[in-house]
């Protein structure tokens, strides 16, 4: 599904590789048959169709108007709008958001891995894609809004996946903000958050730790591992000497030479929110 969504140029074959990832994961989110499982891969499997039917939606009015159904040619304002609401909704951007904690507490570790970075590589190939045509004030307000929520909102959970569901919220903005004036930038942050956060959720699953609580007693047990974690935690955390600080850096950079400077401090400033989750998971650590 992945593959077919990256490689394609005609939005129908993009929205299929779309369906078939929607579907592939389900069956991986409920296996435990778990009443919290089901619960979470019906949430998932709603939310996704509803977003794919909004993709189908904006290429069709796309092709409409222009003609056109190839990915790099969407022009029409309307499509471009329904384009944007319809990705941020298949990757959790705010106002879009409410599904995706939920359908993290509600997965295995392993799952809760793929659905943070795998499931969202080919929403973000087609906002890559689609990038020159993008409404630029909406993401730039989408973004700062998902960096606010996803620090606020992961500030009095104890449940470590869900705190990774809010910081993933948070990160999205920091891609979604910089998308429009630098493509290349929001693929680099979306790589380092996709290498940090495997390292994050295969560690978590091989110390078997899923509350603050547990993860509290582990150190005991594995303290080189723990070691790494709290390394990786204050990367993601986007601390300077670390690899997370880079990405952030050039996006600041980047938004301060686009007269941009007010949303790089605005979002600069929010994403302090999340520090502090971030510092606390590596204390507990």
């Amino acid at each position: 599904g992945t593959t077919i969504t990256i490689s394609s140029n005609h939005w129908v074959m993009a929205w299929a590789g779309l369906e078939i990832n929607t579907l592939a994961i389900l069956p991986m989110i409920s296996k435990s048959h778990h009443p919290r499982a089901i619960e979470a891969a019906t949430k998932y499997f709603l939310t996704q169709a509803t977003a794919s039917a909004l993709v189908l939606f904006s290429s069709m009015t796309n092709a409409w108007h222009t003609g056109q159904w190839d990915i790099t040619q969407l022009t029409h304002p309307m499509s471009c709008l329904i384009l944007t609401s319809a990705i941020a909704m298949k990757l959790g951007l705010v106002p879009f958001h409410f599904w995706f904690p939920e359908v993290l507490q509600g997965s295995p570790l392993t799952t809760g891995l793929l659905l943070s970075t795998m499931m969202k590589f080919p929403p973000m190939t087609l906002l890559f894609m689609t990038s020159p045509s993008l409404n630029s004030t909406l993401l730039v307000y989408m973004a700062l809004l998902s960096a606010a929520l996803g620090g606020w909102m992961g500030l009095n959970q104890t449940q470590i996946r869900k705190i990774l569901a809010f910081s993933s919220i948070s990160h999205l903005g920091w891609m979604a903000i910089i998308i429009t004036y630098n493509p290349k930038l929001t693929l680099l942050n979306f790589y380092l958050y996709a290498l940090m956060t495997t390292a994050v959720f295969l560690t978590l699953n091989s110390i078997k730790a899923s509350k603050l609580s547990t993860l509290m007693t582990a150190w005991t047990k594995t303290p080189s591992l723990n070691a790494m974690l709290l390394l990786t935690l204050l990367s993601l955390a986007g601390l300077p000497p670390l690899t997370g600080f880079l990405p952030k850096w050039l996006i600041i950079q980047e938004l301060t030479k686009q007269d941009m400077a007010t949303a790089a401090v605005a979002i600069s400033l929010l994403s302090l929110l999340s520090l502090f989750f971030y510092l606390r998971l590596a204390y507990c650590a």
